[in-house]
C-alpha cells in the first residue's frame, strides 16, 4: 500500500489545516478576551462577551485534533516536541481552563464578576503568549540527542520565543478587533477599529523582525529565501503581505466591516505559508523530516479512515453554529 499511496503529505495537510483553523478560530476569541480588559464599562463587556458566547468553546476542537493527529501520525515528533515545550503547553492549558471557568462563572457569580472579568482577560493573554512561545521554540529548533530531546525544561525560553509570544498577542488582538468590528456597532466598533490599528502596527513590526531574525539564526532558511531563483519564486509572499497590510490599514480607517477581519486572516495565512516554506520538510527542526518522524503506513491508513469521517462532521457543526449566530450582537440577548 505504501508503494501506491504516500500518506505523509495527506497527514501533513490535515495537521496543517487543523493548526491553521485553531489559530484562526480560537485566535480571534482569545483576541477578544485580550481586548476585553480594555472595555470601558459593564455594558461594553457584556456585548463583547456575547459576541463569542455561542461559538468560543467549539473552536478548541481543532487544538485537540491537531495534538492527537501529531501523536498518531508523527509519534517521533510528538515525543521530542512535547518535552521541549512542556512548560508553556502546561501554562497554556491551565490558562484556557481558567479562562473557560471565568467565562461561565461571570454570569452565575455576580458578586465576584470583577474577579471573573479579570480572570477571563488574563487567561486569554497568558494562553496566547504561551502559544507564541511554543511557536518560537518550534521555529528556532530543538536540541536532540539520537531520537530524544536533550535540552532542559527551560530551553524554550529565548529572546526569539519571547518575541513570538509578544507578536502573537498583537496578532490575536488584530483578529479580535476584526471580529468586534464585524459583530458590534457604534462606539464599541469605533474603539475596535482603533485597537485594530495598534495591533496591526505590532503585527507588521513582528513580521519584519522575525523575517530578518530567522534567516540570521538559520542559514538553511536564508538559502531558501535569498538565493536565486528562489527569491523570484517566493517574492509573491512578501509582496502579498505588504498589499494585504495596506488594504487592512485602510479598511481599519474606513467603513468596511468585513475587510479588517479578512485582512487579519490573510496576514495569518501568509505568515503560516512563510513558516511552512522556511521549514519544510522538517517537523523537528533541524533534525527530522516529516517522513522520518512518521508512523507506519498501516497506522496512518487506519487513522485516516476515521479522520476522514470525523472532519466533515466537525466542519459541518462548526459552520452551522457560525451561520446560526451570524449578524450583529444585540444588547438585549444575554448568555445563559
Amino acid at each position: 500500500m505504501s508503494q501506491v499511496l504516500d500518506f505523509v503529505p495527506i497527514w501533513t495537510l490535515i495537521l496543517g489545516v487543523a493548526v491553521f483553523l485553531y489559530v484562526l478560530l480560537d485566535g480571534f476569541d482569545l483576541g477578544v478576551g485580550i481586548l476585553y480588559g480594555l472595555a470601558p464599562n459593564t455594558a461594553a463587556r457584556n456585548t463583547i462577551m456575547n459576541s463569542i458566547a455561542p461559538i468560543w468553546d467549539g473552536n478548541e476542537t481543532w487544538l485537540v485534533l491537531g495534538g492527537l493527529g501529531l501523536l498518531a501520525a508523527f509519534p517521533l515528533a510528538f515525543a521530542i516536541i512535547i518535552p521541549a515545550v512542556y512548560f508553556p503547553i502546561l501554562v497554556m492549558l491551565l490558562a484556557l481552563v481558567f479562562r473557560g471557568v471565568a467565562f461561565e462563572f461571570r454570569f452565575s457569580d455576580a458578586e465576584h464578576k470583577t474577579f471573573w472579568d479579570r480572570a477571563f482577560n488574563y487567561g486569554s493573554g497568558i494562553a496566547t503568549f504561551a502559544q507564541g512561545v511554543v511557536l518560537g521554540s518550534f521555529i528556532q529548533g530543538f536540541q536532540v540527542s539520537g531520537r530524544i530531546f536533550s535540552g532542559t525544561s527551560f530551553s524554550f525560553l529565548t529572546p526569539f520565543s519571547i518575541l513570538t509570544g509578544i507578536a502573537l498577542l498583537f496578532g490575536y488582538g488584530l483578529l479580535g478587533a476584526g471580529w468586534l468590528i464585524l459583530k458590534t456597532e457604534g462606539d464599541l466598533q469605533d474603539t475596535a477599529r482603533r485597537q485594530g490599528r495598534v495591533c496591526l502596527i505590532g503585527v507588521l513590526a513582528a513580521i519584519g523582525i522575525v523575517s530578518i531574525w530567522t534567516p540570521i539564526m538559520n542559514p538553511a532558511v536564508a538559502s531558501r529565501w535569498f538565493v536565486f531563483p528562489n527569491m523570484l519564486f517566493l517574492a509573491p509572499v512578501p509582496v502579498a503581505t505588504a498589499v494585504v497590510a495596506l488594504v487592512t490599514w485602510r479598511a481599519l480607517h474606513g467603513r468596511s466591516e468585513i475587510l479588517p477581519f479578512a485582512g487579519g486572516i490573510s496576514l495569518f495565512a501568509l505568515s503560516f505559508a512563510g513558516i511552512a516554506i522556511s521549514l519544510y520538510p522538517m517537523i523537528v527542526p533541524p533534525h527530522f523530516t516529516l517522513w522520518e518522524a512518521a508512523s507506519s503506513d498501516r497506522t496512518q491508513a487506519f487513522l485516516l479512515v476515521g479522520t476522514l469521517v470525523l472532519l466533515p462532521v466537525i466542519l459541518t457543526y462548526s459552520s452551522w453554529s457560525y451561520w446560526v449566530f451570524r449578524g450583529k450582537v444585540r444588547a438585549d440577548i444575554g448568555y445563559h
